[in-house]
Parts: structure tokens; C-alpha cells; sequence
């Protein structure tokens, strides 16, 4: 049997400005996600993620993670973060048809 995971894909719909951080936090990104289909329809609530990999920008196809691998995808491991986007999405090749963000 083989085992696979199901991405989270979102959409970057704006930036958060935070007066405060807690330790750990400085310098990180905050963006405004939309999560959604592979086929680009929206899912759900915008959530707030930071930017692990500190070059998604507005409009942008991202795969984010959520809980406790949200907090490890930092440099500083184990912050009180919800979700961190963790790659850009390229291409998506949903049941042979391929699309591109």
C-alpha cells in the first residue's frame, strides 16, 4: 500500500504588519493565505501563516503547512505559529490535466 499526502494549496491575498513578535519571530513574514482547490476555487477562511520561505509574494500559488510542522518550518524551531508556508507551487497536475497558477 502506498501512502501520499494531500497538499495544502493557497493563494496569497495580502501581508500582516505585527508591531509585536514574540522571541523567535523577528524578521519573519506574516501573509494573508486563501486556501484552495487544485483547481483554484476557494476553501474555507484566509489564515494567517508566516513566510518560512521568505519569497512568497501577493497572488502567489503557495503549500503551506498547519499545527505543529507549521512551528518546525522556522529557523527557530517551536515558535507559536498555526500554519507557515513552506514552498512555491510551480504547476498543478490535477487527474491528468495540467494547469498552471
Amino acid at each position: 500500500m502506498l501512502a501520499f499526502c494531500i497538499m495544502d494549496l493557497a493563494r496569497v491575498i495580502g501581508t500582516l504588519v505585527a508591531t509585536q513578535k514574540v522571541e523567535g519571530l523577528e524578521g519573519v513574514r506574516f501573509l494573508v493565505i486563501q486556501p484552495i482547490q487544485p483547481d483554484g476555487s476557494d476553501v474555507g477562511e484566509p489564515v494567517i501563516a508566516a513566510d518560512a520561505i521568505q519569497s512568497a509574494g501577493p497572488g502567489t500559488i503557495v503549500w503551506f503547512t498547519s499545527s505543529r510542522e507549521a512551528a518546525i518550518a522556522l529557523p527557530e524551531p517551536f515558535v507559536p505559529v498555526d500554519a507557515a508556508i513552506v514552498g512555491i507551487v510551480d504547476q498543478i497536475n490535477d487527474s491528468g490535466e495540467e494547469s498552471r497558477p
